[in-house]
């Protein structure tokens, strides 16, 4: 495993980041979210990112007593707030001043910890003043528990917004969490200049295109059964932009390229968002050990200039690079 520098900071973070957005809580028992989580830190990964919508809270805490025990100075560990919680009362989504802290508190407890590294407004929150959002912050900071502060799925225009703010409020705030793989790059035109003017570092989420990357789903042919495609809990909707026979077409022609790599075709995908200067970490997800075992391998890869002009290539047509399509409500 090899380390990188989040945003204009001091904290190192693994490359290569475990999540359990789907998993943990809802798709996994717990012993094998377990057994996957003790398979990250197997191949190095001290970084683990969760939410507290994750299940509805519940993927937190068995993030929780996976880690424990362990000891904490060794991990980073990160979580996120703004979608409704809990009963989902007035009072239970957003940035509010009220919910922010409150949903802090609660988190500390589900992942049995007095501080988390870094904590992430999941979206923009149209309905509340950013200074009470941030002052929320700062003072989660001043109290040691939260230690940095991000943003996920923000523009380039609410990035610089925010970070004016957070300079004003001595607010620690070093990332942002977005979507980013081969086929969906609508970061790199504004999101990624405007992170790299203000400090952010990216931690990317979906770097193999939930499966799309692996070369799993073949073009003119059903679905695998059991795959994220196919179970509406699991990610659906999120695949079935990607579940056309051009974009799988194209998909498989990146065979040979990561075969002459020596990678598989998960690997290539997962490293290929590390040659972003600007990405500190690609957060990956599993339902088995194994598959942890097999994309930890993408750290430290680099991929050479012919080989990610060869990838571009055999994607063209199919890239999405519009940057209005940045997911904030």
């Amino acid at each position: 495993m090899e380390f990188r520098r989040l945003g204009r900071s001091g904290l190192n973070v693994s490359e290569i980041a475990y999540g359990n957005w789907l998993t943990h809580g809802s798709q996994v028992e717990e012993d094998q979210a377990h057994a996957c989580i003790k398979a990250a830190l197997d191949v190095g990964i001290t970084t683990f990112d969760t939410a507290d919508a994750y299940a509805n809270t519940a993927a937190e805490s068995v993030l929780g007593r996976g880690l424990k025990g362990l000891r904490r100075e060794s991990l980073e560990i990160f979580t996120k707030v703004y979608w409704p919680t809990g009963p989902k009362g007035p009072n239970d989504q957003g940035l509010g001043r009220k919910h922010v802290i409150e949903s802090a508190n609660a988190s500390l407890k589900r992942l049995g910890t007095d501080y988390v590294d870094l904590y992430q407004a999941h979206r923009f929150d149209r309905t509340v003043p950013l200074e009470e959002t941030f002052l929320a912050f700062a003072d989660l900071v001043r109290q040691g528990k939260v230690l940095y502060v991000g943003v996920s799925e923000w523009t380039a225009e609410q990035i610089t917004q925010g970070a004016a703010i957070a300079r004003e409020l001595k607010v620690p705030l070093i990332s942002n969490q977005p979507q980013y793989n081969a086929l969906w790059r609508v970061i790199e035109a504004q999101v990624v200049p405007a992170s790299e003017r203000e400090g952010l570092s990216q931690i990317v989420w979906s770097p193999i295109a939930q499966g799309v990357l692996t070369g799993k789903y073949k073009p003119g042919q059903p679905l695998p059964a059991g795959s994220r495609a196919t179970d509406e809990k699991g990610g659906a909707n999120m695949v079935a932009r990607f579940l056309n026979d051009d974009v799988l077409e194209r998909v498989q022609r990146l065979q040979p390229i990561a075969d002459k790599a020596g990678l598989s075709l998960a690997q290539l995908a997962v490293a290929w968002v590390l040659q972003n200067p600007n990405v500190a970490s690609a957060i990956i997800g599993a339902s088995r050990p194994e598959q942890v075992h097999e994309n930890g391998k993408a750290a430290g890869v680099k991929l050479d200039a012919d080989l990610l002009t060869a990838i571009d290539e055999a994607l063209d047509g199919v890239v999405e690079t519009d940057p209005t399509l940045t997911r904030s409500p």
